[in-house]
């Protein structure tokens, strides 16, 4: 209780991300150079491109899961202090396709477990949030039988329902029918206030309800002659 208690006023602070000159090397070849960008607190963001232009490079740079070649990622609580970057993951929550969940839990004991490392926003219950991703009928089933919807919608809500201040969502509505997309649509909206969200896909009905835009393509370097 006392850990889970820490854990939950970390992640409650305001936070904004402060990239300098930031650029990424692949194979010797540049994904990007020369981001220079702040994404301010209680704002959202989409980060837009074509496939394979860098999206989810840059998603996983902010969430400290990959690093940078160059250039420095500065993450600054509301009241000025400097987080760093190995503790960033206390402030965030991402989701994309190549992420995977416990598939040997259960959906409950999936909850459980997730929420030991990130309490739950607006002191919800685990039957309160199974309720949210309207999955009640499988409590008790196993992950590994869910359909890729199912997954994906869980997935989508551990990540919006964590209490972070930071949401990182790659490609959100991938594998989701059209009520899911309206599902998604819905639940991050509601959950939006108070938190910086940064979104990257090329997929309107994701980022819609985004107040910037950054392209990912205006920091590619120009083609070699």
């Amino acid at each position: 209780m006392v850990l889970a208690a820490a854990l939950s006023r970390a992640i409650s602070q305001k936070m904004q991300i402060n990239l300098s000159n930031l650029g990424k090397l692949y194979n010797y070849e540049w994904i990007f150079r020369n981001l220079t960008y702040t994404f301010e607190q209680g704002s959202s963001y989409a980060i837009l491109g074509h496939n394979g232009s860098g999206k989810s490079t840059l998603l996983t740079i902010l969430a400290g899961y990959n690093l940078s070649s160059e250039g420095t990622t500065t993450y600054t609580t509301a009241q000025g202090k400097t987080v760093a970057p190995e503790h960033a993951f206390r402030q965030l929550s991402l989701t994309a396709p190549y992420l995977e969940v416990v598939e040997e839990f259960t959906l409950l004991e999936m909850l459980k477990f997730h929420t030991k490392f990130k309490p739950l926003r607006h002191q919800l219950t685990h039957q309160q949030l199974i309720e949210r991703m309207g999955l009640q009928k499988s409590r008790h089933k196993a992950v590994r039988d869910f359909s890729s919807g199912m997954k994906q919608r869980l997935k989508l809500g551990l990540a919006i329902y964590s209490d972070t201040s930071l949401l990182l969502l790659d490609e959100p509505t991938t594998n989701l029918d059209q009520e899911g997309i309206a599902w998604y649509q819905e639940h991050v909206t509601q959950n939006s206030k108070d938190r910086l969200i940064i979104v990257g896909s090329n997929i309107t009905h994701e980022y819609s309800f985004c107040q910037h835009q950054l392209r990912i393509t205006d920091f590619h370097p120009a083609p070699k002659k």
